[in-house]
């Protein structure tokens, strides 16, 4: 860094830089090849800002001209000529409401509502024009066609182009390399996070951090430490990072602080994980005691008023998805009696809110213990737990899933009689999955907050299962899904799960 501070805070604190590098693998921009081209440019760059206005502009100018059909304007004089503004309308409304921002991971959930107030907006806008113009607002039909094809020419690009980022960065096709600073616990969380999921289109390529702990004392990192903070431009030159995350570093706060000030400068994005991160929700207020700042915290109250509106919904949903498949399950219940003896539902012990135990239902999928020969009979749950961070789940031990019971759980079907348990209120629609007793005296004691999902009630569906994290997955990241939809709760966040539920059913669970 060619900052006069930072000299000579490097005069006082020499670099050790050529120690860690030395025997450190290759920067990863300089194994891979670093991310260039127009795709590059499109989806990730300065193309990303233009891409995407100009996009919905184009639609929303198509959308205004489908919706006045054949007739054109000059057909039915001026009157109709006011939703020609429509598309500038909604483009200034978009940016208005920061739509254009640049997001990490910017679900197309997230953006419809507002894109569709955008154009709402925007037609009772056109009618307003048309009112101060011509004293008559636009003709009716034409008016509700424009409303209508607008918001889905919108959100139809929205959802194309998100999509073709999301498929360019899990190809590694584009992707902006990223160092990070402090290679502790946190830093290389982040580092493992990033690399395991690609959609975020952040790619690491190294730390820098004057003390770093090793390997082993971080849960593996396989990203060399390039340097102290004062190898930064180096780094960069090396690794073509675009931004930089700071992690928990071991230099002071006030080097930190410095440090972000002058990526600031050269054009870098910087991002900071807070202090005390795992208490931050959507709820933190933002306040000022002249020129210092404050932020409040309003944690989710699990036995509010809020929670008691959810859960009576909850039942009310389940005892009419009861209903509405009661023809599927009944169809599903005799293919199971005919083609395996046994029981057709599976009875289970599992943990629910406060650590309550309840029998959990599932259409059994399985050959019962009975017709195994005993050299086949598997262990105990505990005996099928997978070394490393994986939590229990999917084909533990011998496989002894039934043709039936093979196509049930693969479309996630044998989780249906769980509605049962949400009408008896031992579940709720989505909420974190119940584990079984023997798990949860396991987990308690060697994983960080696993006690903390148990604040609410457990569900078919949750935050961690639309994320893909079923069966044998990440136990730790699956705790951390939990804990951040309890923190985050809304039932805006629900509905959003529950559409996101549909499309995973839509894949494979196994």
């Amino acid at each position: 860094m060619d900052s006069t501070t930072i000299s000579k805070q490097t005069a006082a604190a020499p670099s050790v830089r050529t120690e860690f590098v030395r025997d450190a693998p290759e920067p990863r921009a300089l194994i891979s090849g670093r991310f260039d081209g127009r795709l590059q440019w499109a989806l990730e760059g300065s193309g990303w800002g233009l891409l995407r206005p100009a996009l919905d502009f184009v639609l929303l100018g198509l959308a205004v001209m489908v919706a006045l059909g054949p007739t054109r304007v000059s057909e039915t004089g001026s009157r109709n000529a006011p939703l020609l503004a429509l598309p500038a309308i909604v483009l200034l409304l978009v940016y208005v409401r920061g739509l254009y921002r640049r997001h990490l991971r910017a679900l197309v959930l997230d953006h419809l509502a507002p894109l569709v107030s955008a154009v709402s907006v925007g037609t009772m806008g056109a009618i307003t024009l048309g009112l101060v113009m011509n004293g008559n607002a636009p003709e009716g039909p034409a008016t509700i066609r424009a409303w209508v094809f607008a918001g889905l020419a919108v959100c139809s690009g929205r959802l194309v182009l998100s999509l073709a980022q999301r498929w360019a960065r899990r190809q590694r096709i584009v992707g902006k390399p990223v160092l990070i600073i402090g290679a502790g616990v946190v830093g290389s969380q982040v580092a493992r996070r990033l690399e395991n999921h690609p959609e975020y289109g952040l790619v690491p390529v190294g730390f820098l951090d004057e003390d770093p702990r090793s390997s082993a004392e971080v849960g593996g990192r396989e990203m060399p430490v390039l340097g102290t903070i004062e190898d930064l431009d180096e780094a960069i030159r090396a690794t073509s990072a675009h931004e930089v995350i700071v992690a928990f570093s071991s230099v002071g706060d006030h080097r930190v602080s410095r440090l972000i000030d002058y990526c600031q400068r050269r054009g870098l994005r910087v991002s900071v994980v807070p202090r005390m991160f795992d208490a931050i929700n959507n709820r933190v207020g933002y306040d000022s005691v002249g020129g210092l700042p404050l932020m409040s915290f309003t944690s989710v109250d699990p036995r509010g008023i809020a929670f008691m509106l959810k859960h009576a919904f909850d039942r009310l949903f389940a005892l009419a998805m009861l209903v509405l498949l009661l023809p599927v399950m009944l169809i599903i219940a005799l293919l199971i009696r005919v083609t395996s003896p046994g029981p057709v539902f599976f009875r289970q012990r599992r943990v629910g809110r406060d650590g309550k135990p309840f029998d959990l239902f599932k259409f059994r999928s399985m050959r019962v213990e009975d017709e195994l020969p005993r050299s086949e009979r598997g262990g105990s749950a505990v005996d099928f737990l997978l070394a490393g961070d994986i939590a229990p789940g999917g084909v533990e031990g011998e496989d002894r899933r039934t043709p039936v019971g093979r196509f049930l759980r693969r479309y996630s079907l044998d989780e249906l009689p769980q509605l049962f348990n949400v009408v008896r209120g031992d579940m709720s629609v989505i909420g974190p999955r119940p584990e079984r007793p023997e798990f949860v005296a396991l987990f308690r004691d060697d994983v960080s907050r696993y006690d903390d999902r148990l604040r609410v009630r457990a569900g078919i569906t949750g935050w961690a299962q639309v994320h893909g994290l079923r069966g044998q997955t990440s136990l730790a990241e699956r705790v951390e899904w939990d804990n951040y939809y309890i923190a985050h709760w809304s039932l805006g966040l629900d509905l959003k799960i529950l559409m996101l539920t549909v499309v995973a059913l839509l894949k494979q669970a196994e």
